[in-house]
């Protein structure tokens, strides 16, 4: 038995742990809302409430169906829904509550619907351009003054304000900002308005009679949400890349406390500040964490001399929190679960009323994962003290996080792991492959030593020799869940162990085919993490690294840090490409270096194709683009092993997100490897492991500290290392089927497979794909098992029961 300290090996998986009554969620932190809730649509991302009270207004920015809706915020009803083609945050009731302004995000206008007895009359547009691509504008944040005379909207494409007036609907001023804006809000008297600048840590604030920029006030990084007291006189501003609030005294526009919304005091980003209201008394402030699904609450009663009171545990992703009368209002962007497909490869159970699972099976059409997440919005009565005391120590139970743990990390004594920066490692070398986008089951469902599926498995044994040795010779991990949805997050993921809000709200809506800026790797400075990538942590170490075709191809790279660092022959993704080619460029530069004693202490290599074509005729089947990624890992595995810096190396591989597929136990879990010569030896670990903490393995190997909150948060992968190495050599394994294959048949899947955009990772409607791949495989009438999401249930009662 080895001796672990500051862990469980206890197997954990996601969902509903019964003796604590709270909900894992597939990165390893927990759930547990207060209050009850209503269900809302995809990925809500603000609510508004009207002037007085009457009315609560949503809207709901996610892949699939984007919709405004209306609720009674005093009965926790909704009164009605209107589904609109393309929405983005900003929200505006006029004084009268007679009319609701919404973004229409990439239509690059403002809906204007009128509001009567509850219900959205027909929208009309107040246009500000030609809908995207022609032109990109896509309207954020919306203010209107008491009169609704003037109507002021900011936008993240072009990084404008808009000053309109809404009853001829002519654009009267565009002033250009620094940077993409996120929120605006207009002073009492109306002489001022405050524009968040998301991407250049400022709030701008204009002079609504000249129309001009008075002043710039620096803030904390990515300002997304303002908050204005009533006098006007303090201005509250959330800065989720740094995890604090920015309390501006708008007399002198100066900065006079920042409040920093962590649970440990920690300059780690992860918390992800992004919402504000205060207390009807304005004594209090909540703040909204999202990525610590937790309410920051602090008594603001003298302003500058802000004191900590405590935290609230609500749902996933909280974006946004008002307070009406003693109620506080959370709208969680992914819901209080992680939901399963109604479809998908197990039956999923209705609810009883306790929230629990009663093993009858209900019956919806196909999903895709990025629509899986459905918003709910939390009603919480303001907790008096002792309540307070009990919410912040469940917060504190639901986060595995520690400022302990970023300077210690859960161990094993004697491992080649080390616990901490300074303890020195054996392994020298670390290799770390990136692929695209398949499940576990998919690959690995046919081994019956781990809790696979072999009914969903499409690339067994067959086609993939190489990944089944790897996991057969080596450790077998059947816990392992990617930290992200989709490409967009996963490269951000994969690379910082954080995704910024940025990325976070943004990708939704360009994956749902509705416009925007797409370049998530590295192109885009307003994605960046506030102090970078694994890389920029090697630079500031003085580590030497490479990148093969990851964050840029052959001598390009999208960050500064990569630049002279990029294989002068790797590409990056393209589906014309074979992986072939790319272990070929990988071994060329690798050979070239070891002849000189250069080999890089961190390697990230992309090798890719096992994203597929899909059924386009012509290309690559699904089966020899697997084989072929199969094939090159294999190759690479070989080579290395073979060469002298073999025994101080290790190779972890892992997929950036797993969304191409079905799993049995969940939609995130992935193949994923870790090879080396001080790596166990045929072994199986059900221990829970994420994409956070291959990287933290990474980071105490090569003495690097934790980038985020969930990298110093996540188990290592101390249980998959061994202190006695085995320095027996990779030999590969040839491929099994014919890599020259190709698509020939003509049919309903081919025909969608050639509509499809394939020149960049997920371009191309992944559930579509995901059928296509299905079919090629089962039959082009067979039915594809959805994406499923573990069976996490909802921690509440009926408001009706609370009530009694």
């Amino acid at each position: 038995m080895l001796a672990f300290t500051g862990f469980s090996t206890f197997a954990q998986t996601p969902g509903l742990q019964q003796d604590t009554r709270q909900i894992i969620l597939p990165n390893g932190w927990k759930l547990s809302p207060a209050g009850h809730s209503i269900p809302l649509g995809d990925l809500p991302l603000n609510t508004q409430l009207s002037s007085s009270g009457k009315y609560l207004a949503v809207t709901n920015n996610g892949q699939s169906t984007q919709s405004i809706q209306l609720i009674d915020p005093s009965t926790a009803t909704v009164l009605d829904s209107c589904v609109v083609g393309k929405a983005w945050y900003g929200l505006a009731f006029t004084k009268d509550e007679k009319q609701l302004y919404a973004s229409g995000a990439n239509d690059n206008w403002i809906l204007n619907f009128p509001v009567s007895k509850g219900k959205l009359g027909k929208a009309d547009t107040i246009r500000l351009g030609k809908p995207w691509p022609a032109q990109k504008i896509s309207p954020a944040g919306i203010a209107v003054n008491n009169k609704n005379t003037r109507l002021y909207t900011v936008t993240k494409e072009d990084s404008a304000l808009y000053v309109i007036d809404p009853a001829s609907k002519k654009i009267l001023h565009r002033i250009q900002l620094p940077d993409i804006a996120y929120s605006c809000v207009l002073s009492p008297d109306e002489s001022k308005l405050y524009i968040s600048i998301w991407g250049a840590a400022a709030v701008a604030v204009v002079n609504t009679a000249t129309a001009t920029i008075n002043n710039l006030i620096a803030v904390g990084n990515h300002p997304n949400e303002l908050l204005l007291n009533r006098k006007g006189s303090v201005l509250y501003v959330a800065n989720a890349n740094d995890n604090t609030v920015s309390v501006i005294n708008t007399a002198d526009s100066k900065v006079i406390e920042t409040i920093s919304t962590t649970l440990y005091p920690t300059q780690l980003s992860g918390s992800t500040t992004n919402g504000l209201a205060l207390s009807r008394d304005e004594k209090t402030l909540y703040i909204a964490n999202a990525d610590n699904n937790c309410l920051s609450v602090f008594n603001t009663a003298v302003p500058g001399h802000s004191e900590s009171m405590g935290f609230i545990p609500v749902g996933w992703y909280p974006t946004s929190v008002k307070v009406l009368r003693s109620k506080i209002i959370v709208a969680n962007g992914k819901g209080n679960t992680s939901l399963p497909n109604p479809q998908g490869p197990q039956p999923v159970s209705k609810l009883d009323n306790s929230g629990i699972h009663t093993g009858s099976t209900a019956n919806s059409r196909l999903q895709y994962i990025a629509g899986l997440f459905k918003g709910t919005l939390s009603f919480i009565d303001a907790p008096k003290a002792d309540q307070l005391k009990s919410y912040t120590r469940q917060v504190y139970a639901n986060t595995p996080f520690s400022d302990t743990k970023a300077l210690l990390a859960d161990g094993e004594a004697g491992s080649p792991v080390p616990r901490k920066q300074g303890e020195v490692s054996p392994i020298k070398h670390v290799f770390y492959i990136i692929k695209e986008n398949r499940t576990y089951d998919q690959v690995l469902g046919d081994l019956p030593q781990g809790n696979g599926d072999s009914s969903l498995t499409l690339f067994g044994r067959n086609i993939t020799p190489n990944h089944h040795a790897f996991a057969e010779d080596f450790v077998l991990l059947d816990n392992f869940y990617v930290d992200a949805e989709v490409s967009a997050d996963g490269h951000n993921w994969s690379m910082a162990a954080y995704a910024t809000d940025v990325v976070e709200k943004t990708w939704p809506t360009t994956y749902g085919n509705r416009g925007g800026t797409t370049n998530y790797e590295g192109g885009r400075p307003v994605t960046y993490p506030k102090d970078g990538f694994i890389w920029d942590y090697c630079q500031r170490a003085g580590l030497s690294y490479r990148s093969y075709g990851e964050f840029g191809a052959y001598n390009k790279a999208n960050l500064k840090s990569l630049q002279g660092h990029m294989s002068p022959y790797s590409p990056g993704f393209d589906m014309d490409i074979k992986d072939q080619v790319r272990v070929d460029a990988w071994q060329h530069d690798f050979d070239s270096l070891l002849a000189i004693n250069q080999v890089p202490q961190f390697s990230t290599i992309r090798i890719s194709n096992d994203h597929t074509s899909g059924q386009r005729k012509g290309k690559p089947s699904p089966r020899a683009a697997v084989a072929d990624n199969d094939l090159a890992i294999g190759r690479l595995l070989d080579h290395l092993s073979h060469s002298p810096v073999w025994k101080e190396s290790v190779v972890f591989i892992l997929e950036d997100d797993a969304q191409n597929g079905p799993d049995h136990v969940d939609a995130h879990r992935s193949p994923a490897f870790v090879i080396g010569p001080y790596v166990k030896r045929k072994a199986v670990v059900h221990n829970m492991y994420s994409t956070s903490g291959f990287l933290r393995t990474m980071e105490l190997i090569l003495g690097l500290p934790p980038m985020s909150q969930y990298d110093a948060a996540a188990l290592p992968l101390y249980e998959c290392f061994t202190a006695t190495p085995d320095f027996t050599p990779y030999t590969v394994k040839p491929a099994l089927v014919n890599l020259e294959e190709r698509n020939v048949a003509v049919n309903e899947s081919s025909k969608k497979s050639d509509k499809y955009d394939l020149t960049k990772e997920d371009a191309a409607p992944d559930l579509e794909l995901n059928e296509v791949i299905w079919k090629y495989f089962k039959g082009e009438q067979a039915v594809m098992p959805a994406p499923k999401r573990s069976g996490f249930v909802i921690l509440e009662k009926k408001k009706k029961e609370e009530d009694d």
